[in-house]
């Protein structure tokens, strides 16, 4: 399925330096970022108080939230959990500040403005639990980005693994230096969101590799740019199709979705637009300077004359 077709190949190789540079720029910017600024993560990972409260006629989130913002209470969040009767807030812990006295807090407030409110359990989320879930997030992206490569070398040849994942971990870089820039709250949402785009670029990489290949066994006498430029021409329409939808989607959960999606929506929107960008003028671009060539992808036939010989 396409909507338009091109009939002329763009030449994206002719400008691959100049897109190389400003990925690099993009990617040190995002590096900069992350080390003067560092990550504003969620009491998830840093520690804090999580409450469930259960209401009788049903909780109104925006209702909640918006009592807890006129305490003067900030970097909360609070979410449906379970039905529509019950919520979960986690609170961040101040420096002195109890647990107890946190919690007897909120619930003075919150049944000030509703009576059915009624507390179910309390619970306190400490830092060591925090430092685990960094650890077991960092590992999880290191497999990821293992299983990648591996894959693509196994599929392709191990240049496209190692373009493929520098332009993947590029997207990741990016993402987390916006996060930390603009100090978003990093919360496992997000952590999720960008697993998601791991695996979601990936897609797009394997896509133009698959036609680079294909072009090397049909297009046997023009050049390693021609048949890159070819590849990435012929599938613009299939990658307008297709982050276009997505896009959609997470548009969707960006506006309609709340508090609670917000972020989880934006690391996608974020990863989406750079993983289209990264799979088409960061993957092809380094395989082309990693030297990639015809007999990387294509047996060399062998004349019927020498096999006779032989």
């Amino acid at each position: 399925m396409e909507f338009f077709k091109i009939r002329r190949d763009i030449p994206f190789m002719r400008h691959a330096l100049a897109f190389n540079i400003v990925s690099l720029v993009t990617f040190l910017l995002a590096v900069f970022f992350l080390f003067q600024k560092g990550l504003n993560f969620s009491i998830e990972f840093t520690g804090g108080t999580v409450l469930e409260i259960n209401y009788e006629l049903g909780a109104d989130v925006e209702r909640i939230r918006k009592t807890l913002e006129g305490r003067q209470f900030h970097d909360f969040s609070v979410q449906n959990f379970g039905s529509s009767r019950d919520v979960l807030i986690r609170m961040p812990l101040k420096p002195g500040q109890a647990s107890a006295d946190l919690s007897k807090t909120v619930m003075e407030a919150l049944s000030a403005d509703d009576k059915s409110a009624r507390l179910q359990r309390v619970e306190f989320v400490g830092p060591q639990v925090g430092r685990e879930l960094a650890e077991n997030g960092a590992l999880a992206l290191l497999i990821t980005s293992l299983g990648i490569v591996g894959y693509l070398a196994l599929r392709f040849e191990w240049k496209f693994g190692v373009a493929a994942i520098i332009a993947n971990l590029h997207d990741v870089v990016i993402i987390l230096g916006c996060f930390a820039l603009f100090q978003w709250e990093f919360s496992l949402p997000v952590l999720a969101a960008i697993l998601a785009v791991l695996g979601y670029s990936v897609n797009e990489s394997v896509v133009v590799a698959d036609r680079i290949r294909e072009n090397f066994r049909k297009m046997r006498r023009v050049s390693v740019e021609h048949v890159i430029d070819n590849a990435i021409t012929s599938t613009i329409s299939r990658t307008i199709i297709t982050h276009g939808c997505t896009q959609l989607m997470v548009t969707s959960m960006l506006i309609f979705g709340g508090a609670a999606l917000h972020y989880f929506a934006l690391a996608l929107t974020i990863g989406i637009l750079f993983g289209i960008y990264s799979s088409v003028l960061v993957m092809a671009p380094l395989v082309r300077w990693l030297g990639v060539k015809r007999e990387d992808l294509v047996k060399p036939v062998k004349d019927k004359r020498e096999e006779a010989v032989v």
